[in-house]
C-alpha cells in the first residue's frame, strides 16, 4: 500500500492532505465493478447493521460535490462511485435543458419546464440552483435531506456556484473535489468525442472552461482525471477518509463506552 498526495484546496490551516492508494489486486477488482452492492431500494428500508462498522457511527451522511469544466469527467466519475459503493446515492439534479439521446426522466435528471422550475424555487424547494448555458439547474431539499437523514452519502455532479450554495446552506455535510482535465487540448478532444454538443456548443464550452477552473481553490481537493481509473480510485480514497473523520463519527462515544 502507498501513499499518494492530493493537491490541497482551501482546507482549514491549509493542511495537505493525504489518501490511500489500493493494492493493485483491489484496484483491479474495483475497476472492473466486481465489488457486490445492493440496489437503492434495498438500502433505503435496510438497518443499519447492514452497512460497515464506519457508517454505524455516523446519524449523518456526507454530501460528495464533484465538479469540472464541461467534459472532463465529473458525471461519469460520480456515477460509477456510486455503482460501486453501496452507500452513496447519486443526487438527481431538476433541470429545464432538453433531454439528450440515451437520458431517463428521474434517473438521470428531473427534466422540468421553465414554469415548474420558476414555481419551485417560489417554494424554496431547492438547496441551489443556477443557470448555465441559458438551462436552468438545481438541487431539490427534500430529496438530499431524505438520504443524508439515513446515514448516506449524496454525490453531487454540479457547478463551482453550485457547490457554493450546497456548502454554504450544509458546510458540516459538505465534502467538495474539483476534477481538472490534464490539459485544455485533451477537454476539447473529449467534448468533440462524446458526440452530445455541435461545434458552437462546444466553443462556448472551451470559451467557459478557464473561468470554471479558476474556482479551483474553492475546493477541498483536486484530482486530475488523465487516467479514469487511477482517478476513480482518489475520489473513492478520499470518501473512505472522510468517513472516518472522528469529528463525523457523532455516535462514537456510545460504542466505546460499551467496550
Amino acid at each position: 500500500m502507498t501513499f499518494n498526495q492530493v493537491v490541497p484546496g482551501s482546507n482549514p490551516g491549509g493542511l495537505t492532505k493525504f489518501i490511500l492508494v489500493f493494492p493493485s489486486d483491489e484496484r483491479k477488482q474495483r475497476s472492473e465493478g466486481l465489488l457486490k452492492h445492493e440496489s437503492s431500494e434495498t438500502l433505503v428500508s435496510s438497518t443499519r447493521e447492514t452497512y460497515t462498522m464506519t457508517q454505524t457511527l455516523r446519524s449523518q451522511g456526507l454530501m460528495l460535490i464533484l465538479s469540472s469544466p464541461s467534459g472532463a469527467g465529473k458525471s461519469s466519475l460520480a456515477k460509477s462511485l456510486v455503482q460501486l459503493d453501496r452507500n452513496t446515492k447519486l443526487s438527481v439534479s431538476a433541470t429545464t435543458r432538453e433531454m439528450r439521446p440515451g437520458e431517463i426522466n428521474g434517473q438521470d435528471y428531473h427534466f422540468l419546464t421553465k414554469e415548474k422550475f420558476n414555481d419551485l424555487i417560489a417554494q424554496d424547494a431547492f438547496l441551489e440552483y443556477a443557470t448555465v448555458f441559458d438551462n436552468h439547474y438545481g438541487t431539490l431539499t427534500s430529496e438530499v435531506e431524505k438520504y443524508i437523514s439515513l446515514g448516506r452519502d449524496v454525490v453531487f455532479d454540479v457547478d463551482w456556484q453550485g457547490a457554493g450554495a450546497l456548502g454554504a446552506k450544509k458546510p458540516d455535510n459538505v465534502v467538495s473535489i474539483y476534477i481538472l482535465p490534464p490539459s485544455l487540448a485533451e477537454l476539447k478532444t473529449r467534448l468533440a468525442t462524446r458526440r452530445q454538443d455541435d461545434d458552437a456548443t462546444i466553443a462556448a464550452r472551451m470559451s467557459q472552461a478557464k473561468e470554471e477552473i479558476s474556482h479551483y481553490p474553492e475546493y477541498d481537493y483536486i484530482v486530475i482525471n488523465d487516467k479514469f481509473d487511477e482517478a476513480l480510485l482518489k475520489v473513492q480514497s478520499i470518501l473512505s477518509a472522510e468517513r472516518s473523520k472522528r469529528a463525523r463519527l457523532d455516535l462514537l462515544d456510545s460504542v466505546v463506552r460499551g467496550l
